[in-house]
């Protein structure tokens, strides 16, 4: 199999995956076929054939996923279905989150299909593989837009999630049938290294030998990304193929064992068949987790070629496997470990020499070298981090997991059936080893600058940096190696854009029904609210906000202003706080806790031009959550902002009768999201905004910003633009005026985003009038 047809079918099928809309199907089908008779009977136009294809391929399962999905992502159904509780469900202090696959269910439900729910509570026989009828809300994938954060729309693509929701009445749900499956095998195997291990220390066996994370904190994550292992932990694409490394040294030890199993069944037939086997059984214990899958698939095409007696290259190995994983899943090409997988395993195809060298260290040496240097400019793009300890801990990492924790692990799954006292001592020596591990990790996490964080990088240069890494890692003597250092600039070091003096830059962050709003001049950054955070996990200051703010290349926060303590504006603080403690926090009287100055009426200052003042509250102001907000207003060249948090139309009439002059603004934050308690005729009036931004959820229950609230605007004139349709949004104040830079989900258009179908129905529009 050609490499070049296997790169032209890549390039095909992530072309498809930037389009803004995918072609009708009929037209896929037709071209996908006239392409496969190019590639049988015109040899020269073999990698034009596979591109065509490629792309072809992936639009018509594009289509067919995204035909799976609710009929209308604005209107959220309730409906009573049946199911299976797939994989397992992940329990928080106050609810479950588990998928689930409908089984039966009223018309226009995805039946047969894999949706995510959330059961508030602890439901009692809510276990993997059990068969439940629940009444549900339903509607379609739909998350937060921020350049570094996780976008979750195209996960749920790639996972096929065809709805998420929630159950809607937990006192209705019946459970069907008790669970089955390798799930619930899974489940209980779990349960069972929970309690031979004490508490705190089975996390880690788990994850390693059944793929089960549930234990792991968020605080130990923070310890794996810091060190660069988060692909050590629970099984990876690595584990599986070290184990069906093992599955073939134990179908060749047969043949030691037994000569005379040799004139009845070829060796390496036998050894093919021994490793695909451990690596099917070992893909099962991880629940057929994506990596796992596309990593059996990629040894499946390679073995396939050894069981068929037909000699090959490890370039057309690769190559084949490439195509079968593209063949079977086309929409693997969106997740970040089919790059990182595929550009490893080219790396060390083209570095490392394919004699067979002596001694065991010093390849492993190098291949860790060439996959941290080579695999750089990827994890730059897809993360926006570099780990300084990674190499190290890479060094120490894997041969414990991999030859030590990971096999006892093993072996205790295999003899808890016949002992478990003895699966016990194979579990704490699995545990042992990884306690030691992870105290080194621990360190390694806590040394100065262990993860850089950088910003956003373009594709120019992602590509720049891998020819600077081929540059640097083609033969000893090649001449102006150093030169390529230079080529590592974009990447590393990019144009960050920060305003001049004089100019403010307004970015409104992506946080879901809450507000987030960072505001920065040429040498100061403020962050303006922090967005929700609740106890079921979900901290939009951790899950957006800190990647928004190293992505846009912010190492520092000079103030912190609080508008008040409701969830939706506060939650997110703890978490902005730790990554920038030296942060000065503003708050309003009567929620400001130690260590905050108070955010009080008549507060001025000036950076680099630019002025800052607050409008409210005035000083002994009750503390009356909405109504204490803090009323930020910004100056920059003439042109004005204004954040007046979610006061109502109280507070919005006291600041017309005492403060009109200062409420005009050309950009205004709408105040309380858009509710009908808000943005009364005489605010609207006072502040007569060129621009509007409503920072709202999608689909959100308020049913916000309010129709009427937002024709209000619009009667004045005014562009309006609701982040559950725009995702974050740029915007520019100097003497010009003010301009919108970016919007991040209408600049990105992508087939599985759809503007027109969440939010309000307000996405960007324009000023009737310029001032």
């Amino acid at each position: 199999m050609s490499l070049s047809v296997a790169v032209a079918m890549l390039a095909g099928v992530s072309a498809c995956q930037v389009l803004p809309a995918l072609p009708p199907l009929w037209l896929g089908a037709v071209l996908s076929v006239i392409a496969a008779g190019f590639y049988i009977f015109a040899p020269t136009w073999r990698d034009l054939a596979a591109l065509v294809f490629g792309l072809c391929w992936a639009a018509l399962v594009g289509q067919s996923v995204m035909q799976q999905r609710l009929p209308d992502s604005r209107v959220p159904m309730t409906v009573l279905v049946e199911g299976r509780v797939l994989g397992l469900p992940q329990r928080e202090p106050d609810s479950v989150r588990f998928d689930f696959r409908i089984e039966r269910g009223p018309a226009g439900v995805p039946v047969g299909e894999k949706v995510r729910l959330g059961w508030y509570g602890q439901p009692p026989g809510l276990d993997p593989g059990s068969c439940w009828r629940l009444l549900v809300r339903l509607k379609c994938p739909q998350g937060v837009l921020n350049p570094g954060g996780y976008d979750f729309e195209k996960s749920a693509l790639a996972q096929r999630l065809a709805a998420t929701g929630y159950v809607r009445d937990p006192a209705s749900a019946r459970r069907l049938a008790p669970a089955q499956g390798v799930d619930a095998w899974r489940d209980r195997v779990s349960h069972q290294i929970a309690q031979a291990l004490p508490a705190g220390r089975a996390r880690f066996v788990q994850a390693l030998a059944l793929g089960d994370t549930r234990a792991l904190s968020d605080r130990d994550w923070e310890i794996l990304r810091a060190t660069g292992l988060t692909h050590q932990i629970a099984i990876s694409g690595f584990h599986v193929g070290m184990v069906a490394g093992f599955g073939a040294l134990l179908a060749s030890g047969l043949f030691w064992l037994w000569p005379e199993l040799g004139r009845r069944v070829p060796r390496p037939q036998a050894t093919a068949v021994g490793a695909l086997a451990f690596a099917a059984a070992y893909t099962a214990l991880a629940g057929f987790a994506l990596p796992t899958v596309r990593t059996l698939l990629m040894i499946a095409a390679v073995l396939m070629a050894k069981l068929l007696r037909r000699p090959q290259s490890g370039a057309d190995a690769f190559a084949l496997a490439m195509i079968v994983v593209l063949l079977v899943d086309p929409l693997s090409v969106l997740a970040p470990g089919f790059w990182l997988s595929f550009l490893g395993v080219a790396w060390l195809l083209w570095c490392l020499p394919h004699e067979r060298q002596a001694g065991v260290l010093r390849p492993f040496f190098e291949s860790q070298g060439v996959a941290v240097l080579g695999l750089l400019p990827l994890t730059v793009w897809f993360f926006g981090q570099a780990s300084l300890p990674g190499p190290l801990a890479n060094l120490l990492g894997i041969p414990a997991i991999s030859l030590v924790i990971v096999p006892l692990a093993l072996l205790g799954l295999l003899v808890a059936p016949m002992s478990a006292g003895l699966a016990g001592l194979f579990w704490t020596g699995s545990a042992w080893v990884m306690d030691g591990l992870w105290w080194c990790l621990e360190r390694m996490a806590h040394w100065p600058a262990a993860t850089i964080w950088l910003p956003e990088a373009s594709l120019l240069a992602v590509v720049l940096g891998c020819l600077a890494a081929f540059w640097l890692l083609l033969p000893r003597g090649t001449p102006g190696k150093a030169l390529a250092l230079f080529l590592f600039l974009p990447l590393l070091w990019p144009d960050r854009h920060t305003p001049a003096p004089g100019e403010a830059e307004i970015v409104v962050i992506d946080v879901g029904q809450g507000l987030s709003v960072l505001v920065r001049t040429a040498a100061h950054t403020l962050l303006f609210d922090a967005g929700p955070a609740n106890a079921r996990g979900l901290d939009m200051g951790e899950a957006a906000v800190l990647p928004g703010l190293h992505a846009l290349g912010i190492g520092r926060l000079d103030t912190i202003v609080i508008s008040h303590g409701d969830n939706d504006h506060a939650g997110g603080l703890t978490a902005v706080q730790r990554a920038f403690p030296l942060a000065r926090v503003l708050a309003p009287e009567g929620w400001a806790g130690p260590g905050m100055h108070r955010c009080q009426r008549d507060a001025h200052w000036r950076w680099d031009g630019v002025d800052f003042r607050i409008l409210h509250p005035p000083p002994l102001f009750p503390y009356e959550r909405n109504d204490s907000s803090c009323v930020l207003r910004i100056e920059a060249g003439g042109r004005v902002a204004l954040i007046p948090g979610d006061i109502g139309r109280h507070v919005e009439t006291r600041l017309v009768r005492e403060q009109a002059p200062r409420l005009w603004a050309d950009l205004l934050i709408a105040p309380h999201h858009g509710s009908d308690g808000s943005s009364s005729e005489a605010f609207v009036a006072a502040v007569n905004p060129r621009w509007v931004i409503f920072a709202t959820g999608a689909s959100n229950r308020f049913g916000l910003p309010r129709a009427n609230i937002a024709e209000r605007y619009r009667r004045r004139g005014a562009a309006i633009a609701d982040t559950a349709r725009t995702g974050m949004l740029r915007f520019s104040l100097d003497e010009q005026g003010v301009r919108r830079q970016s919007a991040r989900r209408t600049d990105t258009p992508r087939y599985w985003r759809e503007p027109g179908a969440t939010g309000s129905g307000y996405a960007i529009g324009s000023p009737d009038s310029e001032r």
